[in-house]
């Protein structure tokens, strides 16, 4: 294979009441291995994406699943032949993924798992509400097919969206999806503790989706935002179109890049009226290093040599 970076996207939900205890044994494997990316460690469980190679990779999976909380520790991969990542983190946090609300407990409730091959038969149920758990800018990038876009800037804002949007009466099947399962399984626990009853979904979110589901059969439409440097994928989980403005860090399309507004490294057509001239200025002078950066076959922090 030619791309030779794994990229893991991982995640469980377990009681770990000793996750502080956990963070630095769990970062010097990760050194160890030369993995980097950034890993969330919370009392609910672990959260995160990281890439390495494919026997660094398997070291780390080999760790964490060797804690008898953590076998059935879920994760998705793709390849890239850059890394995507520049540093390795592990945090500690009060919850792997936020929705603020203490209650809400994926280990407590949760809602029906759905396999990837049977997602397009619930989703094309006309009595199913399909809701899109994730931002508006990942929503913009590409959804499925009739998927509610919520319309939120950060997963806190979904419980409101809920409340005002959705009947627990009048909508009584919602199938939720995210990116790699995490925020969908949360959402789904949320949804069960205000009443809903049948409540699907996508087990190993977007990414499994499209692992797994041919293209022909595929109910995708657009590509998937993910966390790191290739801010895109394709159905084929490979680098899509989409790039990252430094201005606003909001994707932007080609259509973004061919735009008079649009300078590389600096702004895009959403920011470019917004931005101050000392960020400007800056932005500039960042451009400016990684241009040098690259005329020395360097890479520069934020922006490798491809």
């Amino acid at each position: 294979m030619s791309n030779t970076i794994v990229v893991a996207a991982l995640y469980h939900f377990v009681s770990l009441p000793d996750y502080k205890e956990l963070q630095q044994p769990l970062l010097d494997v990760c050194l160890e291995n030369d993995i980097r990316g950034t890993l969330l460690l919370a009392e609910e469980g672990i959260n995160g994406t990281v890439a390495g190679t494919r026997e660094g990779i398997d070291a780390l999976l080999a760790y964490l699943r060797n804690d008898p909380r953590l076998t059935d520790l879920d994760h998705k991969e793709s390849f890239t032949g850059k890394r995507p990542f520049y540093r390795m983190k592990v945090k500690l946090k009060k919850e792997i993924v936020t929705i603020g609300i203490p209650e809400v407990s994926p280990t407590q409730c949760v809602g029906e798992y759905i396999e990837p091959k049977d997602w397009n038969a619930i989703i094309s149920d006309p009595e199913t509400i399909v809701i899109d758990t994730r931002n508006d800018y990942e929503y913009e990038l590409g959804t499925f097919k009739g998927a509610i876009d919520p319309k939120t800037k950060s997963f806190r804002e979904f419980p409101k969206y809920i409340e005002d949007n959705v009947d627990v009466q009048q909508h009584k099947k919602v199938a939720m999806f995210c990116t790699g399962g995490i925020r969908c399984e949360k959402a789904s626990s949320f949804m069960l503790t205000q009443g809903f009853e049948k409540v699907y979904h996508l087990k190993g979110g977007i990414l499994k989706y499209l692992e797994e589901v041919p293209q022909e059969e595929s109910l995708w439409e657009g590509e998937c935002f993910v966390f790191d440097d290739r801010v895109a994928v394709d159905h084929n989980l490979k680098p899509g179109e989409h790039r990252m403005c430094f201005g606003c860090k909001n994707p932007i399309s080609p259509e973004d890049m061919a735009s008079r507004d649009y300078e590389e490294g600096i702004q895009c057509p959403k920011c470019a009226s917004q931005l101050t001239q000392e960020k400007r200025q800056r932005l500039s002078q960042r451009q400016h290093q990684i241009h040098l950066a690259k005329k020395r076959g360097h890479a520069h922090i934020g922006c490798p040599v491809t």
